[in-house]
């Protein structure tokens, strides 16, 4: 089974327009793809509701149903900048949303997490997180009128973009290591994370995790399958090393 992931596009904002990925998703049933997971902030911003559809979300979302009648699989997890996709006109584009997902893919047994809510010292964005994605807040933004909805949307994107800054100039490696280890002991192998942007992969005990590097930057779209160990345990090695120079 060829399992293909994308992490972070944020089409619509620093990942551009639409084209490039589209062209790569119509591309991956004759590369033998089964499974496409989407690692979240597959937008800028996704509102569940019509009123805030772009162009981009239009196209990308008929590709993605065109690639669900042709047997692929689609599997989404919900980012931070993913908002009430679930019960959304969109649903249909996807065999689940959430906000994990556990797989097997090249005898690996993965955990594929956002990775949003990790920073347990992250306070002030932990409790954004839960209030954007509340109840309460649905109804507000669902119910009100086209234009102020967008209005709230914009400011809260801007909000969203200047939170925490202190918590953001490094990836928070402890508290990620720290919930790998708890997570990989119900029986995973690996932890795969978006949200970070930047590429990384650790040892830890139980197994491994990886942090993909966002699409706006890569371009690329990731396969996990054969020969996935011998990447992991290289990158691992390089990581190490270069922890080791640092040091001295």
């Amino acid at each position: 089974m060829a399992v293909a992931v994308i992490a972070d596009a944020h089409l619509g904002g620093p990942g551009g327009p639409a084209g490039p990925l589209i062209e790569q998703l119509r591309a991956l049933p004759g590369q033998g793809c089964t499974r496409l997971v989407l690692l979240g902030d597959l937008f800028q911003a996704w509102i569940g509701h019509r009123k805030f559809e772009t162009p981009e979300i239009a196209a990308v979302v008929d590709e993605l149903r065109a690639l669900r009648r042709a047997g692929v699989r689609i599997d989404y997890i919900e980012g931070n900048r993913d908002f009430f996709l679930a019960e959304s006109p969109y649903a249909d584009a996807f065999d689940s949303i959430g906000r994990e997902l556990a797989f097997t893919a090249g005898g690996v047994r993965w955990l594929a997490v956002h990775g949003d809510g990790l920073n347990d010292r992250d306070r002030q964005y932990l409790f954004w997180r839960w209030l954007s994605k509340s109840a309460p807040a649905r109804r507000l933004v669902l119910s009100a009128p086209a234009r102020l909805a967008r209005r709230v949307v914009a400011s809260t994107e801007d909000r969203l973009s200047r939170t925490n800054f202190k918590h953001k100039r490094v990836i928070p490696e402890r508290p990620i290591r720290a919930y790998a280890e708890r997570r990989l002991a119900e029986g995973h192998d690996v932890l795969l994370l978006g949200h970070f942007h930047e590429e990384r992969k650790w040892e830890v005990e139980g197994g491994r995790v990886w942090l993909l590097e966002a699409w706006f930057t890569s371009g690329r779209v990731e396969w996990l399958g054969r020969g996935v160990h011998a990447h992991l345990e290289d990158s691992i090695e390089e990581n190490d090393e270069m922890g080791r120079l640092l040091a001295e």
